[in-house]
């Protein structure tokens, strides 16, 4: 096999390759056997079809195309795996010369080029310096983060009995209410603690002294600041059906308490803890910070021609993502969505460019510095971590079925990767 390799913009190559009429032949013959196999002609058995018998009932157009399908497939897949090209298209292959195919021998070589996108090389900065002169946050844990963390705890331990008297502010209550701004006047259900802000400013006052089982309707002008653009600054009328109306009765916050929480002595060991758990999850999140900072900064100053195919995959992933939040979450269906926001699916794929280059750009200079400090994957690792996913899914066996285990564990092994490439970044800091 011959080949030569030309580069052009945009991470482009063409390969042109020979396959020299001995090496051709050979894969006539392969084409011929293969054809023959299932072939089923009156006087022979079947796989054992004489050649010329074989030529004749075929007839040459096929065996050439069957050839020639074979030949350039493999002689393809050769020169991408001895050049460790890596491709990221399906290659435009032309056939630039075409041998003919004699009984004993092709006559001449076959000649073909495939134009394909390949990864972009990276010209990157000198990222040990730029991590090094990146700076951690400090990571401080304020005492009302604490008396906080020990707040919700105390109301995710809270009794409610069921009571006959008006609501009052701290009761916790049920509601079902309709209005005709919201949703077509249709039927919702809600429930919280009455007074803390939990549904429209404005309405829970009227809520007050209401029993279970009573009903009102009741008018309430919205916030301009309310996050429904559509209801701000509006008068919205409710129709509002008291469901059930409860006493909250809080544990109250002592060395009890603490005990009640696990193996803690007192109130202040119990404290102590919950500090030094808030304290690792800032670390955690101050290492996410620093991690993305520093990797944005080597991004920014990288230089490569990044493939416009990467880019469109990318922009096609955010706008999946989109429509699962607006089935999901939103509840509406996505060309209701589209109406609302007055763009066409086109116009709100080309919205996703900067952010799908940003993410590409950053992917690709990942993928950079993981080879350049021989960033290593385990098969162990990721088995722990398939595992640990599969565990987290009810029905595992059922999971397992709908998976494919090869997808899965090419993903599982980019993403330990990338999390090994971020920490590495992450110690080359001053105090990594």
């Amino acid at each position: 096999m011959k080949l030569s390799i030309k580069k052009f913009p945009k991470s482009k190559i063409e390969l042109e390759i020979e396959v020299s009429a001995e090496e051709f032949g050979k894969f006539i013959e392969r084409a011929i056997f293969d054809l023959g196999k299932d072939l089923e002609v009156q006087g022979f058995r079947k796989g054992k079809v004489p050649r010329e018998v074989i030529e004749r009932e075929m007839g040459r157009e096929k065996i050439l195309a069957q050839t020639v399908e074979q030949a350039v497939k493999e002689n393809y897949v050769k020169a991408i795996l001895d050049n460790k090209i890596e491709v990221i298209s399906q290659p435009e292959i032309e056939i630039l010369k075409l041998p003919t195919v004699h009984t004993q021998a092709p006559g001449g070589p076959l000649q073909f080029r495939a134009k394909i996108t390949v990864l972009p090389e990276i010209d990157l900065p000198d990222y040990k310096e730029i991590a090094s002169d990146t700076k951690r946050r400090e990571v401080l844990v304020a005492e009302k983060e604490v008396e906080d963390a020990l707040s919700w705890l105390q109301k995710s331990r809270a009794k409610f009995i069921a009571k006959n008297e008006p609501a009052e502010k701290k009761d916790f209550i049920e509601i079902e209410f309709s209005s005709p701004q919201i949703k077509g006047n249709i039927k919702q259900h809600d429930n919280f603690i009455l007074g803390e802000g939990g549904f429209v400013e404005g309405l829970e006052e009227n809520l007050v002294n209401m029993v279970a089982g009573q009903e009102k309707e009741f008018s309430v002008i919205v916030p301009k600041t309310h996050f429904r653009k559509d209801l701000a600054g509006k008068k919205v009328h409710f129709k509002v059906k008291m469901k059930s109306v409860q006493r909250v009765i809080f544990p109250e916050i002592n060395d009890q308490f603490a005990k009640s929480l696990g193996r803690f002595e007192n109130l202040t060991a119990f404290k102590k803890s919950i500090k030094e758990g808030l304290k690792i999850e800032k670390e955690n999140q101050a290492s996410q910070w620093v991690r993305q900072e520093i990797l944005g900064k080597v991004a920014q100053n990288s230089k490569m021609e990044i493939p416009e195919i990467l880019i469109e995959t990318e922009k096609k992933r955010i706008l999946e993502d989109i429509k699962d939040l607006v089935k999901n979450k939103f509840k509406i269906s996505f060309p209701d969505y589209l109406t609302k926001i007055k763009k066409t699916e086109k116009e709100l794929l080309d919205t996703f460019s900067p952010e799908a280059k940003r993410k590409v750009k950053n992917f690709l200079v990942l993928r950079e510095i993981s080879k350049r400090e021989k960033i290593e994957v385990l098969e162990s690792e990721i088995k722990t971590e398939i595992n640990k996913f599969l565990r987290s899914y009810p029905g595992v066996e059922k999971t397992k079925k709908e998976l494919d285990p090869e997808k899965l564990k090419s993903y599982y092994k980019e993403a330990i990767r990338n999390e090994k490439t971020l920490a590495k970044l992450e110690s080359f800091t001053k105090n990594g």
